[in-house]
């Protein structure tokens, strides 16, 4: 009896670790900083409702953490949306601005799709998830890379003074053409 109450605690101390990995893994966007939704132009309001609640969704399911514009977060995105018909196709484009904690564009994703309406007003709740889930594939794929991009190696490099070419006195002078 002695020894199954052993192994029932190693069990529960294995399941609470295991289940505690799992936290650290889920919590957070694959930056592991929360990323803030500041604006969608060129929508009404009930179209960028329905947009922000279909890219929370999509950004869930993507594991970004996506918060609000008062929010602190390591990178703010920006929303344009436009339609255009032309050969009687109507196509939904958009563009999404991610910029870094210097204000500085870090990133424009862009891209468009088939609409089954002819303005953004009319856009239903399919067309807007598609959008959605389009939009958050970049934006998930943009933070994986960036996060790659910015390990110690990156930041290091980042941090050392640039170095410039000595120029040594027997060296020929480049003509000019």
């Amino acid at each position: 009896m002695d020894g199954m109450t052993h192994a029932g605690r190693l069990a529960a101390l294995v399941l609470t670790v295991a289940l505690g990995a799992c936290q650290g893994s889920l919590g957070g966007s694959p930056e592991g900083v929360p990323v803030a939704l500041e604006s969608i132009d060129g929508a009404p309001a009930p179209i960028r409702t329905a947009l922000v609640d279909e890219l929370t969704s999509a950004a869930t399911d993507r594991k970004v953490d996506l918060v609000g514009a008062s929010a602190q977060a390591r990178y703010r995105v920006r929303g344009y949306l436009s339609t255009s018909t032309e050969d009687g196709e109507t196509k939904v484009a958009y563009v999404w601005d991610v910029f870094d904690a210097q204000k500085r564009r870090a990133k424009r994703l862009a891209g468009s799709s088939p609409a089954p309406a002819s303005s953004i007003s009319a856009l239903d709740k399919a067309a807007l998830a598609k959008l959605a889930q389009a939009s958050m594939d970049e934006i998930a794929e943009f933070l994986t890379a960036s996060k790659s991009e910015s390990g110690p190696d990156a930041q290091a490099a980042s941090e050392a003074p640039i170095q410039t070419a000595e120029v040594s006195g027997d060296e020929p002078p480049v003509a000019m053409q």
